[in-house]
């Protein structure tokens, strides 16, 4: 085996399947939580909410605009309705008598008319529209409205899931810290240097197969195994791992 050899109890040894058990454990409580099914659909429903509120905005917009014209029209219609009622007032009153200047007020009253009548059909065409965009406004405002409900209840599921991750999490830790304790120094520093690596730094030799990377070793490995004394750290050829003696190593 390269490098410098370590010394260590068997127990001491085997205390470290131990640690990479519980190593193993907390990177599945971590990948469980950067996974979350909760992350993803709180991420998608966020983005359909946004878009929904863009949505919302403009159709407000739509709905202010065709207000303000309305009522622009509406006031161009009450101007030329006023202006109406006066010509008609005069002519009503008689202070008109020039024939031509009669004519001409005539004339200008059926303008009058004929340019309401004209308003009112554009400000019945702009009510349609605005109805139309305001019963969009309603629509797209409940839509909003339901999927911020919906995005308030999927916040809480996993607020709640990655609270008990951590809940685990912090037992599991502790439990390491424990088990790391109860290891020599020198042998846990070269099991921390390989889990930074492997995620876990140790695994079992088992029927002459290195349970880390799955990989049987060679009969001059075995042998090399066998000479090495109890207390002798060794390592996998293949993955670099501290290999650990149990009986069911298969020497």
């Amino acid at each position: 085996m390269d490098g410098p050899v370590v010394k260590a109890a068997p127990e001491a040894q085997k205390r470290l399947l131990d640690l990479a058990e519980l190593d193993l454990l907390i990177h599945r409580l971590m990948h469980r939580r950067r996974t979350l099914p909760e992350l993803a659909e709180y991420e998608e429903t966020s983005a359909r909410l946004a878009r929904l509120a863009t949505q919302v905005i403009a159709a407000e917009t739509e709905a202010g605009d065709l207000a303000r014209e309305q009522a622009k029209v509406e006031s161009d219609v009450e101007s030329v309705r006023a202006r109406a009622a006066r010509d008609q007032q005069r002519l009503d009153s008689g202070q008109v008598s020039s024939p031509r200047d009669l004519a001409s007020l005539q004339s200008e009253i059926a303008s009058l008319k004929r340019r309401q009548n004209d308003l009112e059909e554009v400000v019945l065409e702009i009510m349609e529209r605005r109805e139309a965009a305001d019963a969009q406004v309603r629509k797209l405002t409940a839509e909003r409205d339901e999927l911020s409900a919906a995005l308030d209840a999927i916040a809480a599921r996993r607020d709640a899931a990655l609270a008990e991750i951590d809940r685990e999490l912090e037992e599991v830790r502790d439990k390491r810290g424990k088990v790391a304790g109860e290891i020599p120094p020198d042998l846990l520093g070269l099991y921390e240097k390989l889990r930074e690596q492997y995620e876990v730094g140790a695994a079992m030799l088992q029927h002459g197969r290195c349970q880390g990377c799955k990989v049987v070793l060679s009969i001059a490995e075995l042998n090399a195994i066998r000479a090495a004394a109890p207390d002798e750290v060794v390592r996998c050829e293949e993955c670099r791992r501290i290999l650990v003696r149990t009986p069911e190593s298969g020497l």
